[in-house]
């Protein structure tokens, strides 16, 4: 948030999506903090992977971390950006925390133990349980990506004939949809593993669910890490 305040460079990867000193001093933190509390679990991180730097896996237990999701979002200061961190267990992310900086909110669900939001960055705060509503047969409130947008996605929209549509950026998409702000996230576009685990575990927490297309379940540790398309829904 210190360099969000201020004036900062912005860099183009190999891919020609931004990154900023944010993005690198973020993961540094995040790394070595995960490192501290579970040195045995590997940790694949976005800006290492672009760097060329990919933890061996093999075990199937790892940690996947954003430490910036929603660059652009940070570049434009709309404030829709957040910090995903998640364990990933044979293909399954079983927890997943979001952060989103600006809101001073943190999102965490775990398998076992349901999703909470709490109203503190540093989750000192209040907080309260969240769960995801039943997905109405008829008028759902559909959110979608703020920054990628197709003809294709805009058709799938339309076919839902939504009651209410929310744009949103970064993995906060999730979080809407978890805390039964909104019923059905589809994203018919990239994304990274590292973009999706921890909202699609508080997802999973919260009584949802998340799909692919022909409505079997989204894996991680996928060779690249790229994800297919997707649908978010509520219970």
């Amino acid at each position: 948030m210190a360099i969000y305040r201020e004036q900062f460079a912005v860099d183009a990867k190999a891919d020609g999506s931004p990154v900023t000193g944010a993005d690198h001093a973020a993961e540094q933190i995040i790394v070595a903090a995960l490192a501290r509390l579970k040195p045995d679990i590997p940790v694949i991180a976005e800006e290492a992977v672009a760097a060329g730097r990919v933890a061996d896996i093999s075990s199937g237990r790892f940690w996947l971390v954003d430490p910036l999701d929603g660059t652009r979002e940070f570049v434009k200061r709309n404030g829709e950006f957040t910090v995903n961190i998640a364990l990933v267990d044979a293909g399954a992310p079983v927890l997943g925390v979001v952060l989103v900086p600006t809101l001073d909110r943190v999102y965490a669900g775990w398998c076992h133990a349901g999703a909470r939001v709490a109203i503190a960055a540093d989750g000192a705060g209040p907080d309260r349980a969240i769960r995801a509503r039943p997905l109405p047969a008829e008028r759902p409130i559909v959110v979608a990506s703020r920054s990628h947008r197709s003809a294709e996605l805009e058709e799938y929209i339309a076919g839902l004939k939504p009651g209410a549509s929310r744009v949103a950026g970064s993995s906060h998409k999730f979080c809407l949809v978890a805390s039964g702000e909104a019923d059905i996230y589809p994203r018919l576009g990239r994304t990274m593993e590292w973009d999706t685990a921890a909202g699609h575990a508080i997802v999973e927490a919260a009584g949802g669910s998340v799909t692919l297309l022909d409505g079997s379940p989204l894996r991680y540790g996928k060779p690249g890490f790229e994800n297919p398309y997707f649908i978010v829904r509520g219970e």
